[in-house]
């Protein structure tokens, strides 16, 4: 009678770990993808989250990150030399809340308001833009910072969130802040300084002195004109922090209550 340890070894699959899951779950879906027809590449939102369910993937998380998606196709991506020099354009931040579409909206609505002087541009059925309120007393506001409130997102050409339903007690909140006019006009205003020391050094060459020290009114302007570019970053980094806090607001459940000076400018405006 043979021995039990002369048998053949039972072939026992090796686990994965999560980075090896991962992987290779990404690999499947490259050569599913390659090899299938265009037409029958979409999937319906419930025809995703079954197929999560069978690769063990919980329901809410899938539609999370569909929220997540959709709210992402909307704001585009920069990658420029631009704004690694002078910083990006648009502050941004999300978050899930506890919440309806139509209360973020109120809120919001309210909160922008009353802290950062802006008024409704456009509503869609999933999105809201405001704009700086014009006016003299918003005007007033916004330069000697009646309230304290910074208006850091009244420097922003618009402001807009997009609230995606995950389930039938979260939404999706995306906040994002176009700074695209205070980047143009600080590198303008760089721009600017750099012109006028080329100009200056061009004179004194013109004049015959000595050439290291025409350039230095070039110089100084290269790196003054820098710095006043670069001035835009701290304008984004404070947007990113007021667009941080509203979500702050929305995730506690506050709700905001209008202020007597905000509604008494909304009122003349």
């Amino acid at each position: 009678m043979a021995d039990d340890s002369d048998l053949p070894t039972p072939n026992v699959p090796a686990r994965l770990d999560h980075a090896a899951l991962e992987r290779v779950l990404k690999r499947a879906a490259e050569l599913q993808a390659a090899e299938a027809d265009p037409a029958d590449a979409t999937l319906t939102e419930e025809q995703l989250v079954e197929v999560g369910r069978e690769v063990g993937l919980a329901p809410q998380h899938l539609r999370q990150a569909l929220a997540e998606e959709r709210s992402r196709s909307l704001v585009p991506q920069e990658d420029s030399t631009l704004a690694h020099l002078f910083g990006p354009a648009i502050a941004h931040a999300s978050r899930t809340v506890r919440a309806t579409p139509e209360n973020v909206f109120a809120a919001l609505d309210l909160w922008l308001a009353r802290e950062h002087i802006l008024q409704v541009k456009r509503r869609f059925p999933d999105r809201m833009l405001w704009e700086p309120r014009s006016g003299f007393l918003s005007e007033f506001q916004r330069a000697f910072n009646v309230g304290g409130h910074g208006y850091h997102l009244s420097k922003a050409h618009e402001v807009a969130a997009t609230v995606v339903r995950v389930d039938d007690g979260r939404v999706l909140v995306r906040l994002e802040a176009n700074l695209t006019n205070v980047r143009v006009q600080r590198v303008a205003s760089g721009g600017a300084l750099f012109g006028g020391g080329a100009l200056g050094s061009a004179t004194l060459v013109a004049l015959g002195f000595f050439a290291p020290v025409a350039a230095i009114p070039a110089a100084a302007a290269v790196i003054a004109g820098y710095f006043v570019a670069r001035s835009h970053v701290p304008v984004v980094a404070r947007a990113q922090v007021a667009l941080e806090q509203l979500l702050d607001r929305l995730e506690r459940g506050e709700l905001p209550r209008p202020s007597l000076l905000s509604t008494f400018g909304a009122t003349i405006r």
